[in-house]
């Protein structure tokens, strides 16, 4: 990036039936900060797609529905296309707050981290509605992840998150799962390429129209979360190599 040059900040939304929220996370998006924005729906059967086109946000179609992971991977992937400084991913439920967008990318645009997590444990999540069974989850995994990553980050479950576009040309996440636990995978990935992870409070917002994931999904998602730490440290230890956690150029010099 040139000196005294704008940031090209690119927002991508992972949406699944979010026509009841999308268009109030939209218009908190800063747009003097923000250039573009991708919404990318994956077949969602309310209005999601229609609203976003009438806010003239750049949307994306998926055929058939594929996941949240792999989601995030065409929203990556169309993001990088527009040659970007830095890529937000923000949930288009409206339980996070756009207006927080300058300060999460603020560290990335500083040089001092290579991705920024908006955290709502910085703050009172419960003040904001969050169930305390998902509170006490969170916490628990973020403490195992702590110990395992060697990091002391208050949260690891957010829906709110910067990456700079370094970050996202080097680590292989194309090849993580479709599903919710595509986000630990990279950070597991960012962990063990040496990446500078940051976070940033933002206040987070629990309400009907907010989307949230049963009981039974979090318990399948914790388990899951067990196992990338697990991987993550039988890699770390030459047990068992896993080529999620290898950067894309080692992995495009092999081939």
């Amino acid at each position: 990036m040139e000196r005294n040059a704008r940031p090209h900040v690119v927002v991508v939304m992972p949406a699944y039936n979010a026509a009841k929220t999308v268009e109030r996370t939209y218009r908190d998006i800063p747009r003097d900060v923000v250039e573009r924005v991708i919404l990318v729906d994956d077949v969602s059967s309310d209005d999601t797609v229609d609203i976003a086109r009438r806010l003239g946000i750049d949307v994306v179609l998926h055929a058939r529905n594929r996941g949240y992971g792999a989601n995030q991977k065409t929203c990556y992937a169309r993001a990088l296309a527009d040659r970007p400084d830095v890529v937000v991913m923000v949930h288009p439920d409206y339980q996070y707050d756009p207006t927080c967008i300058p300060a999460v990318i603020a560290p990335i645009l500083a040089g001092d981290a290579d991705i920024v997590l908006g955290s709502r444990l910085l703050g009172d999540p419960l003040a904001g509605g969050m169930p305390f069974w998902k509170y006490v989850s969170n916490r628990f995994l973020t403490i195992v992840e702590n110990i395992v990553f060697g990091q002391r980050l208050s949260e690891y479950h957010t829906g709110f998150r910067a990456y700079s576009a370094g970050l996202l040309r080097t680590l292989a996440w194309h090849r993580n799962s479709d599903g919710f636990i595509f986000d630990q995978e990279l950070i597991a990935q960012s962990v063990a390429a040496g990446m500078r992870i940051s976070e940033v409070a933002v206040p987070t917002r629990y309400f009907a129209e907010a989307s949230s994931v049963n009981f039974k999904t979090s318990v399948r998602y914790g388990l899951d979360t067990l196992g990338v730490v697990l991987r993550y440290k039988l890699h770390g230890w030459g047990l068992r190599r896993d080529e999620r956690l290898v950067p894309v150029a080692v992995i495009e010099r092999r081939s």
